[in-house]
């Protein structure tokens, strides 16, 4: 039976999230189960964040009684590394942190590491993914453009490319409660013909299998279906 795959706003490794963590160990089945921690979406902000990122999940899944181990992925040349597609191949649970949401789906979908965590959902592992890692576990996700001017990308005007499809039909919309919702709302109208856009506060996640999603954490899920807006709150369920 595939796994639960668990779509996170914002605030992997922090203390706020540590109850939900710990259902996710909780739902392996396992007394001590195998996390691995994958930080390749902050690669490109240096070594020193991308190791920090790594050494925050270490620290948080250990003190929740798993056993963890990082998996230093910041290329593609690295995500072909044998010993890190083994790690995803033994893992009951995959967290994937965020950072860049272009560079971490360029590195799982020209790698072999894409696959691996398809394999490794298939055969029953937890996936999570919190902000990029949650875009990426999705149906399709926003193509951000760079302009010269900008500091930061920006996703107008609106394209969309394939994402990992674990979470078949579902666009995230992460960190939700921090922008304005006019500016979420422009892009949730624009999502992929058959797609649903969660929009996933900060310290709040969704978990889904076959189709059934509930919402944990302190905030909201706000879906958008169409021009239709649902909102869903802490122990709510649906289906999309």
């Amino acid at each position: 039976m595939r796994g639960p795959v668990a779509l996170v706003g914002a605030g992997e490794f922090l203390d706020t999230m540590a109850e939900f963590d710990r259902g996710l160990l909780a739902a392996t089945g396992r007394a001590r189960p195998r996390v691995v921690i994958l930080p390749t979406a902050s690669a490109n902000d240096g070594e020193a964040v991308f190791q920090a990122w790594a050494d925050r999940g270490v620290e948080h899944f250990s003190g929740l009684g798993a056993e963890v181990e990082p998996v230093l992925v910041r290329t593609v040349e690295e995500a072909r590394d044998p010993a890190a597609l083994q790690a995803l191949g033994e893992a009951d649970l995959v967290y994937l942190s965020g950072g860049d949401p272009r560079h971490l789906l360029r590195v799982l979908c020209e790698s072999p590491m894409g696959d691996a965590l398809a394999n490794a959902h298939a055969r029953g592992a937890v996936l999570v993914g919190c902000s990029a890692g949650a875009m990426a576990l999705a149906g399709r996700s926003m193509a951000f453009r760079s302009l010269p001017r900008l500091p930061f990308p920006i996703p107008f005007p609106m394209r969309w490319q394939p994402a990992l499809g674990l979470a078949d039909g579902i666009v995230v919309l992460p960190h939700y409660d921090a922008v304005p919702e006019a500016f979420s709302a422009c892009i949730a109208l624009q999502v992929p013909r058959g797609s649903v856009a969660f929009g996933i506060d900060e310290h709040t996640a969704v978990v889904g299998r076959d189709g059934a999603w509930q919402v944990h954490g302190s905030g909201r899920v706000t879906v958008w279906r169409g021009r239709r807006r649902e909102r869903f709150r802490r122990g709510e369920a649906f289906r999309a």
